[in-house]
């Protein structure tokens, strides 16, 4: 059985990264790294997350930092702080490290880790990623992972949301 990690033990810097991800390709290991802002954790997410990590050894989750979130998703978002974003992505037994990044793209992790397979969800394509060509320079490959995009934060926080109200 494998040893049971705390979640904030998982939470890295890039730096960090850089060392654990060196020692995984030194011995063999792939890995694949998935990113967002994960404000809302749904069964998209999971599935997501489940299928980037059937893509290697390691999977690394960078989510946006808050400012990040706020300038993709609106000023009302994100509903959760990125400290506990990378917490509770931090528990899921197929994340194996988080880190959160303050950049407009994940392209500067990318260039740092060089992970073997970067994962995008199914509301991509494998030529609307953004950081594509970033991942193809230093020979890695881009993915597209997870279910049908039926699932999103913005639809659940508005469902949530109608209902809330007084009839």
């Amino acid at each position: 059985m494998d040893e049971i990690v705390p979640p904030q033990q998982k939470i890295k810097t890039l730096a960090e990264l850089g060392g654990l991800v060196a020692a995984a390709h030194a011995a063999g290991k792939r890995v694949a790294l998935a990113n967002g802002c994960f404000d809302l954790l749904h069964v998209g997410h999971i599935r997501y997350l489940e299928a980037a990590k059937d893509l290697a050894d390691i999977l690394i989750v960078a989510i946006n930092d808050d400012t990040s979130v706020r300038l993709l998703k609106g000023k009302a978002r994100p509903l959760q702080n990125q400290l506990d974003r990378a917490e509770v992505l931090a528990s899921l037994a197929c994340v194996d490290f988080v880190i959160i990044f303050d950049t407009p793209t994940v392209a500067p992790v990318l260039e740092a880790l060089h992970p073997d397979f970067h994962a995008k969800g199914t509301d991509y394509t494998e030529e609307t990623v953004p950081e594509r060509q970033t991942v193809a320079s230093y020979g890695g490959r881009t993915v597209i992972a997870g279910d049908r995009k039926s699932h999103s934060s913005r639809n659940l926080i508005a469902q949530i949301t109608s209902r809330g109200r007084p009839r």
